[in-house]
């Protein structure tokens, strides 16, 4: 077992390797610049940060805010707390707020799914109060309730003071780069997002009530998905810019740029670096191969590894190799999930990442009465 032990370590150590081997993009030693205060950019489904700028810096995110307030209503969509057909009456105070909006007026009434797209779409401040006070009954609370989930996520530098992001008056509602990427990975978990956020156009009120897209790279960027974008005197201009193409799915954010155009242009020059730089690589994983039992009620037992997937250089993507490196055989008892050897991707020769290959079930070990019976066995077939 002593090999099997060695291949577990080696392998804890190998699976970080794919990280190493990324180029590593520390404060001033970025491939280039981009013409705002703070920076990333994040692979979505694995979460690597692929370029960081100033990336945990705490900072005013304006209507980006509102990735956080889809998320919980999305959330309560998907556990049936929240009906996107559901009608919902609007607040005296939901339909005060300023800022962007659609003009809601107090006791109408609009389904969830509208008042969802009319944040998503049109950036709205009376929306998205109207889904907050139906989810968690107030503003107040809801505002608790994104706090918390924040803290979930291991947001260290975002609080928030209300669901909209408007901030003339407000103390201390801010978050950062990273932590908008890490949100904005998780409302990407909810897919039906992806039917607003991708909205060009569209109308409420039967047609009576246009909307247009505030996020331009929707109709102006290959593959753009969404996500969220924002503006104030005291923010300037944000976005986290989400867009997938050959099956990446990237999240670029962006804070205190100084107008719209320069907001957007920095989103599409990291999305362009990212697509042309990078490439994620997966792998169903399931059984790679057997390995002898000795002194087992089995003879073999199948050899697993999961799937997974990483980023890699997108050169190098396309000639990534499998090698095994497993046990000759193994003793019994052998538990599901045992470490039996390494899996290593490579390319160019050189390792990229690894993972642990395991036994896919238990296997015991031969008592006295597996002996005789087996002795037995051999006698009557002689």
């Amino acid at each position: 077992m002593k090999l099997i032990k060695k291949f577990a370590a080696t392998a804890l150590v190998l699976t970080f390797i794919v990280i190493a081997a990324l180029p590593s993009f520390t404060e001033g030693q970025q491939p280039f610049d981009v013409d705002a205060k703070s920076a990333v950019l994040m692979e979505a489904e694995t979460g690597t940060v692929l370029y960081s700028k100033n990336a945990d810096e705490a900072l005013p995110p304006a209507s980006v805010t509102k990735v956080m307030t889809l998320l919980l209503v999305m959330e309560a969509v998907d556990s049936g707390a929240l009906s996107l057909d559901e009608e919902i009456s609007v607040s005296e105070y939901a339909s005060s707020m300023g800022g962007s909006q659609v003009f809601l007026e107090p006791d109408e009434k609009m389904t969830a799914g509208e008042l969802i797209k009319c944040v998503s779409v049109a950036s709205a401040n009376d929306a998205a109060v109207a889904l907050a006070e139906r989810v968690c009954g107030s503003e107040e609370a809801f505002v608790n309730r994104m706090n918390e989930r924040a803290a979930e996520l291991g947001l260290k530098n975002t609080r928030f003071e209300n669901v909209t992001g408007l901030d003339d008056d407000v103390t201390d509602h801010v978050t950062s780069a990273f932590d908008i990427a890490v949100m904005s990975r998780e409302l990407m978990r909810h897919e039906k997002i992806f039917d607003y956020t991708t909205l060009w156009t569209d109308t409420i009120r039967n047609g009576a009530f246009g909307l247009t897209n505030t996020n331009r790279l929707i109709r102006f960027y290959s593959g753009a998905t969404g996500l969220k974008t924002g503006s104030t005197s005291k923010a300037k201009f944000c976005i986290s810019a989400t867009a997938k193409r050959d099956g990446m799915h990237l999240i670029a954010v962006i804070m205190g740029a100084e107008s719209r155009d320069v907001r957007n242009e920095a989103a599409k020059k990291l999305l362009d670096w990212g697509f042309a730089t990078y490439a994620l690589y997966r792998s169903d994983g399931g059984t790679v191969c057997e390995i002898p039992v000795r002194g087992g009620k089995m003879k073999k037992v199948d050899a697993v590894c999961p799937s997974l997937s990483f980023i890699t250089a997108k050169a190098s993507a396309g000639g990534i190799t499998r090698e095994l490196q497993v046990e000759g055989s193994v003793k019994a008892p052998v538990k599901k999930g045992d470490p039996v050897g390494t899996a290593n991707y490579v390319s160019g020769g050189k390792i990229i990442f690894s993972q642990t290959v395991t036994a896919a079930e238990d296997v015991g070990r031969k008592g006295f009465t597996d002996v005789w019976a087996g002795l037995l066995k051999a006698l009557l077939l002689r």
